[in-house]
């Protein structure tokens, strides 16, 4: 028959690496509610049965027996199951292997190797795997369908075009695919083109979660034939996504596409048979998820990297420092966003330089957002401190050693009440402050988390005055949004007496971090030449800091996490 019909649901779940007993049961769930609701297919994202991306996990042979014998487990558990599951696994043979299993009633029909395996940014796929060279094609209740994993689609001709020249009408697609600012609709695109190119359905499954730094924005989207998206996941939120198809019209395209008959094929590849089935059902309308606003996107990153990050690692509350300052204000409200208010605490530690307006901002935070605050002033310690060390710093003049001594208190605080009571520190720090060393080790930084670190301070503002729109309410007070950022650890401080305004220095960490500009480069565009090296300078020097501060979400291309790998010990000047 040329025109059949195919009913395939997406399982776009939240998995955690490592819990492979506990990614097993989310699958087997799902698998039971695509049979319930009369799928042929169900797919699920990449490296399923193990979490995404497990690392250095994949150097442990147990954690290899373990992934087979959670898949052995699965297969099994589906010989009552009438519908095909293909979901992501490591294969293990004279090497391991990042695969796609594709089962039916208690049989492993075939198994599809991740072709290319992606080594640049977040992704170390080199270290671990071997590329494989399998065709992943098969045939499912009448109808040609091709698998492939994430970065294979990537190509325009890689195995999805390759597919679909041996006749493929259904492109399946498992992915992990990390969110940043921007990579849905690029992503969009990108799958909409070889939708069109290789004139074949796709099913684009994408994960969804935290996990560590990354974080994964789900989305997962089917295209038809002509390059139209026909179906959308949630964005940040786990969905089930059902969609019903007829592939007589992706013939009728290709009949009138003469281009694909000039192709030779280099391989020959044949179709292993899975199932020959015909459901009826009545067709669902497919689902389509409205899009979102680039501050609605940042904030949904935010509160999934949060909640995952404090859930998954086995905490139940959080704590942070307020200040009556920006960064911890944003930083609570999204807690309370990912986490619930009773699980949120803050800390506030004035000195005899914080000013009233700070303790009384902190304080309407705290009642905005129904927050437990406990208040510790520190002027008694730190004059502890001064006079513990005078004798010592006899003749030298006040400068950043005793601003960072209250830092430090502060940090020693919340490390107290996160040992006591069980509590993780979310640190406040931005990424203008991690970029230029503005900043203070054992201080500030002490902590678990970081929410906000790779949020430019101009950033932080915009999400902070969004997040009260949002809510239809002042959450974050509109007097802390409008005053002048300082750390308050001397009198008459402002931030941009140090730095310069963040309006004139965040654009030139974008343009070096983000865009990898050079000096010379950053110049041309604009800015004035003694700012940039100035701040390119900051950035440099402060290297070894960003080492030692705790992990955070990424949310642009560029991060300081994984992806970066810069030498502490660096000498060189782009502008000598």
């Amino acid at each position: 028959m040329i025109n059949r019909s195919l009913r395939i649901g997406i399982a776009q779940i939240n998995l955690t690496v490592g819990d492979i007993e506990g990614n097993k049961r989310k699958i087997l769930k799902y698998i039971d509610r695509a049979a319930k609701e009369r799928c042929n297919i169900v797919v699920f994202p990449e490296l399923s049965i193990t979490g995404y991306p497990p690392q250095d996990l994949l150097l442990k042979t147990q954690f290899i027996e373990d992934n087979l014998s959670a898949l052995h487990e699965i297969i099994k558990k589906t010989r009552r199951k009438d519908v095909v599951s293909i979901l992501g696994f490591v294969d293990v043979e004279e090497d391991i292997y990042n695969s796609a299993a594709i089962i039916y009633k208690g049989e492993l029909k075939g198994v599809y190797r991740k072709r290319f395996l992606p080594t640049y940014g977040v992704f170390d796929e080199d270290r671990y795997f071997k590329a494989g060279r399998t065709h992943g094609l098969f045939l499912i209740d009448g109808v040609k369908v091709g698998v492939n994993i994430c970065e294979d689609i990537w190509y325009p001709d890689g195995p999805g075009w390759i597919q679909s020249l041996h006749g493929a009408s259904v492109i399946i697609n498992l992915s992990a695919s990390p969110y940043y600012v921007g990579k849905r609709e690029f992503r969009k695109r990108m799958i909409s083109t070889r939708a069109s190119d290789y004139a074949s359905f796709i099913f684009y499954a994408n994960l969804v979660g935290g996990q560590d730094e990354l974080v994964f924005d789900g989305g997962s989207m089917v295209f038809d034939e002509e390059g139209n998206l026909i179906s959308q996941g949630e964005i940040f939120e786990e969905d089930f996504i059902i969609t019903d198809i007829e592939v007589g019209s992706v013939l009728r395209r290709r009949l009138h596409d003469p281009r694909r008959r000039k192709k030779e094929l280099k391989e020959t590849a044949t179709f292993i048979p899975v199932c020959n089935r015909e459901f009826k059902f009545k067709k669902k309308k497919s689902k389509l998820v409205e899009d979102i606003s680039r501050e609605e996107e940042i904030l949904r990153a935010l509160i999934t990297g949060t909640r995952d990050y404090v859930v998954k690692n086995g905490f139940k509350k959080v704590i942070i420092g307020l200040s009556g300052g920006i960064d911890s204000a944003l930083v609570a409200a999204i807690s309370v966003l990912a986490l619930g208010k009773e699980n949120v605490m803050g800390v506030l530690m004035p000195s005899r330089f914080t000013s009233r307006q700070s303790i009384e901002d902190a304080l309407r935070l705290s009642k905005n957002l129904g927050i437990k605050t406990f208040t510790v002033n520190i002027d008694d310690i730190f004059k502890e401190y001064l006079k513990t060390l005078k004798p010592h710093f006899e003749g030298r003049s006040w400068d950043s050693t005793e601003e960072n001594i209250q830092a430090r208190i502060r940090g020693n605080i919340l490390m107290a009440f996160s040992n006591k009571m069980g509590y993780l520190v979310l640190t406040t720090g931005n990424k203008s402050e991690m970029s230029v060393g503005y900043a203070t080790l054992y201080g500030d930084m002490a902590g678990g988390f970081a929410v906000i670190k790779d949020l430019l301070k101009t950033e932080v503002y915009r999400i902070a005055s969004y997040i009260n729109k949002r809510e239809g309410r002042e959450i974050i007070p509109e007097s802390i949004i409008e005053k002048p950022p300082s750390a308050e650890l001397r009198d008459n401080q402002r931030d941009e007496d140090e730095l310069g305004p963040y309006k004139d220095i965040d654009p030139v960490i974008k343009e070096y971090i983000e865009e990898d500009r050079n000096y010379h480069e950053i110049v041309n565009r604009g800015h004035p030449p003694d700012l940039v090296k100035r701040v390119i300078s900051m950035i440099d020097r402060s290297e070894y800091k960003r080492r030692q501060a705790p992990p955070g979400i990424r949310i642009t291309y560029r991060s300081f996490g994984i992806e970066r790998k810069l030498p502490i010990t660096n000498r060189y000047k782009q502008w000598e």
